[in-house]
């Protein structure tokens, strides 16, 4: 049943997310607990922040649906894909709560070079296809490389991830990942080249990375997605 994306949905999410991570003794950086006065307080000394995207984004990606199709993330280190000399970092570093069976939507990344990594909790299932000329999921078998072994999938087949495992996931392959049903969420790693959630996620169905929120009531915490609306920033 399709659902709208409320501030609600959000608030909770976060708070479930912060108590998880500290469950797995994973403390997250200082801005991660800031009310919306803190950032109205430091806006002049955190550009780095708003232009690379820094901090909590949960979304239900446009499905209706968050607890089926969604995500809750930290982002903890980024570069800027198109300010490379202010923002130099080559790379990305994120968090994720994996709630079992709440999936990303299929998509690819043009640019993006992602490993996806259990760093504790339960089993990540990872989905992947190769793409068609076209952009369509091809039939083709995949090759991937799980830990540094090669290994190959079948098309639209799973591998699945234990704790302390990893997989990497290269440009232009259509992939998808969630927790294993039955043995608990996932705290999930993403490491990167730098992560441009604007203009690099081609999406196989028709989902929005920054969907709009139903302000049902206020903001503990702001996402990437809420700097512009709340602090009156551009981002870069």
């Amino acid at each position: 049943m399709r659902s709208q994306f409320t501030r609600s949905i959000i608030n909770t999410s976060i708070k479930e997310a912060i108590f998880f991570f500290h469950n797995h003794h994973f403390p997250l950086p200082p801005f991660a607990y800031w009310t919306v006065n803190d950032w109205k307080n430091n806006t002049v000394k955190i550009d780095e922040i708003f232009a690379t995207k820094l901090g909590w984004d949960v979304t239900d990606f446009g499905s209706g649906n968050f607890r089926k199709i969604g995500r809750i993330i930290f982002t903890l280190r980024n570069g800027h894909a198109q300010m490379r000399k202010m923002y130099p970092k080559p790379y990305a570093h994120k968090v994720m709560y994996l709630l079992e069976d709440q999936k990303s939507p299929v998509h690819y990344h043009r640019s993006k070079m992602e490993d996806i990594i259990n760093q504790g909790g339960g089993e990540t299932v990872v989905r992947v296809w190769e793409k068609t000329g076209k952009g369509s999921l091809s039939r083709k078998n995949v090759s991937l490389v799980v830990d540094g072994v090669r290994i190959f999938v079948q098309a639209g087949g799973t591998i699945l991830l234990k704790p302390g495992q990893s997989v990497t996931i290269p440009p232009g392959l259509y992939h998808s990942y969630w927790a294993e049903r039955g043995k608990g969420p996932v705290l999930s790693i993403e490491i990167s080249s730098v992560n441009d959630d604007t203009n690099d996620n081609y999406f196989l169905g028709r989902n929005i990375r920054f969907p709009k929120v139903k302000e049902d009531e206020e903001a503990l915490y702001l996402l990437v997605s809420d700097y512009d609306n709340y602090l009156r920033r551009k981002h870069i």
